[in-house]
């Protein structure tokens, strides 16, 4: 079955950076499309980029020229890279094989 596991959350300061993690198993990779997508409390979830299997990235105008999405199949891996993090960037941040998330790592942004 599909297991997604991320890490790399945190708390940082406004204008910091951030780098999370997602390892898959549970099926062949580097053949899905991938995603992150994050939930703001007292929020429904949002999606933030995703990556398909032959690299090419797309991003929500949010994090767009802040964030990159990247991935790593030889380690079944999905990345986020974040940078010039904002407070309204503070959530639960899950990886996505759509349509199954696994558990996500809490990012907290605050001076």
């Amino acid at each position: 079955d599909v297991q997604l596991q991320a890490s790399g959350g945190g708390l940082v300061q406004p204008g910091g950076s951030l780098r999370l993690s997602c390892a898959a198993s549970g099926f062949t990779f580097s053949n899905y499309l991938m995603r992150w997508i994050r939930q703001a409390p007292g929020k429904e979830l949002e999606w933030v980029a995703g990556i398909t299997s032959d690299g090419y990235s797309t991003y929500a105008d949010s994090v767009k020229g802040r964030f990159t999405i990247f991935r790593d199949n030889a380690k079944n891996t999905l990345y986020l890279q974040m940078n010039s993090l904002k407070p309204e960037d503070t959530a639960i941040y899950y990886c996505q094989k759509p349509p199954t998330k696994g558990q996500g790592t809490l990012v907290t942004v605050s001076s």
